[in-house]
């Protein structure tokens, strides 16, 4: 009891002093090990993720992420073998380079989870980067948009999104040694989505669209242009700012139409969209 006292102590004062709370420290060979649920309209799944901490050439720490037991409801879901071989590489080390995997390397079914793990870690790496949040109530926005793709270059020939960061701590607990952060992935004032048609650019929403997604489906185009948001919670231990838990709300306000040309110049009228994702990732022992 007494040296649990004495951490948390020295934890909040820490916190006082300015020292950053969003600090990964890794130990070469440790595991990590998540279980994620979503949402995403009708289809809802389970999914499993693990890795173990190896160091590079270069002394930087990285996370070799593995995917498995996909399942829907009572159904498993198999993962191509070429899939479940699969390592996406994550990492909080500040001196890493974030970059999207590519995607055309594995199935469709893994792109959302593999994406969706990848916001939580960009997240509390933009956080640790900053370095100046220490305390609850500190605040930062961080002006990006620069376009994210989740295009696999076969299904979905241009997907795209474009937003800024709204950091603030909203919890720190001395009792379960955690933090609590939120951030808001918001819309840019101008953002830098591609939008190949005209009709593209007017705004769907209250601000300039940021969000689009464009499907090949036969030899017709399905194509969605829209504003996006993300609320992200994430939870990280005070101890070594490791993730244990996170949600993500990623509503997306759009309109659809199907075109039978890729410059997507013939199109059907516009159907109303309203898209709503919900995720949540847990730590596991």
């Amino acid at each position: 009891m007494r040296i649990t006292l004495v951490v948390c102590m020295m934890l909040l004062y820490a916190a006082a002093q300015g020292a950053p709370l969003f600090h990964r420290q890794y130990r070469e060979g440790e595991t990590v090990k998540y279980h994620m649920k979503g949402k995403n309209e009708a289809w809802q799944y389970e999914i499993d993720a693990s890795g173990i901490v190896k160091k590079s050439d270069t002394g930087v720490f990285v996370e070799e992420i593995g995917w498995s037991d996909l399942r829907s409801g009572d159904t498993a879901l198999p993962i191509p073998p070429e899939s479940a071989a699969f390592r996406q590489e994550l990492s909080l080390d500040p001196g890493f380079g974030m970059k999207i995997p590519d995607f055309s390397d594995v199935s469709p079914m893994l792109i959302g989870p593999m994406a969706d793990l990848m916001t939580f870690y960009s997240d509390l790496f933009l956080a640790g980067k900053i370095g100046n949040l220490s305390k609850v109530g500190d605040h930062e926005y961080v002006k990006v948009g620069g376009p994210n793709s989740w295009a696999d270059g076969s299904r979905v020939i241009l997907g795209e999104d474009s937003i800024d960061f709204d950091l603030t701590v909203k919890e720190i607990n001395s009792t379960t040694q955690t933090a609590k952060l939120l951030v808001r992935h918001v819309p840019p004032g101008e953002p830098k989505v591609k939008l190949p048609a005209e009709w593209m650019k007017k705004s769907v929403a209250d601000t300039p669209n940021n969000w689009v997604n464009v499907e090949k489906r036969g030899d017709k185009y399905v194509a969605e242009v829209g504003k996006e948001t993300f609320d992200v919670d994430i939870v990280v231990s005070l101890r070594d700012g490791r993730l244990l838990n996170a949600t993500l709300e990623n509503p997306v306000t759009a309109i659809r139409r199907e075109c039978t040309d890729v410059a997507l110049t013939q199109c059907s009228a516009p159907t109303p969209r309203q898209i709503l994702r919900q995720i949540e990732v847990q730590a596991k022992e």
